[in-house]
């Protein structure tokens, strides 16, 4: 019983969080109101107080839950030891969360645009230990000469601005691609394409 309990309330926080996303990115914190949430999560309004007593609290859950699914994206940094796999897996699980979840990458970019004031020191604390680890990694590779010499932190830079493009400017993308979202073939060029600019970039085939 006690199992069965804990599987609702995953799956009703779940459903919570990915319905949150949805109206921060269209509706903004400000605009947005419980009452919105639980209409598009299609729970009584009491289940979302249940999980979540305010908004804010609910606001901040959705941008952590965010950056924990990052993370996860980012465990081949420590799964493998190979650039060309490590980098390429990660580029690949980023585009593919950009276009799985892209009203989070929107919600999470209009957070630090604003200078994280939900965030706060959280952000500090979950984000920067996080992304330095990253950077020795690929300080490593440059010093083994394994890639070409490049700064970490801006390589970095240049995949999450990359990947997540295809996220924070859906609609623009959408409007290039003749009013359409990218089919399957054209979003797996784009993945191959993103891929093969970094790695040629740092000095490695695709």
């Amino acid at each position: 019983m006690a199992n069965h309990k804990i599987e609702i309330r995953r799956r009703n926080v779940e459903k919570i969080l990915l319905a949150a996303e949805k109206v921060f990115a269209e509706k903004g914190h400000g605009g947005t109101a419980m009452g919105d949430i639980a209409v598009e999560a299609e729970l009584p309004r009491s289940n979302l107080h249940y999980y979540f007593s305010t908004k804010d609290e609910l606001y901040r859950a959705v941008l952590l839950d965010l950056l924990e699914v990052w993370k996860q994206d980012a465990l081949c940094f420590e799964m493998y030891d190979d650039p060309r796999v490590v980098l390429s897996t990660y580029i690949r699980a980023k585009m593919n969360h950009s276009r799985s979840r892209p009203h989070g990458s929107k919600v999470w970019a209009n957070e630090i645009i604003h200078g994280a004031p939900m965030l706060g020191t959280t952000l500090d604390d979950s984000l920067y230990s996080w992304a330095k680890m990253k950077e020795a990694k690929i300080r490593q590779w440059v010093e083994d000469k394994r890639i070409l010499a490049v700064e970490p932190s801006a390589l970095l830079y240049m995949i999450w601005a990359s990947t997540q493009h295809y996220a924070d400017f859906s609609h623009q993308v959408g409007v290039l691609n003749d009013h359409q979202s990218l089919s399957e073939l054209q979003f797996e060029r784009a993945v191959q394409t993103v891929t093969s600019v970094i790695l040629r970039g740092i000095g490695l085939e695709p």
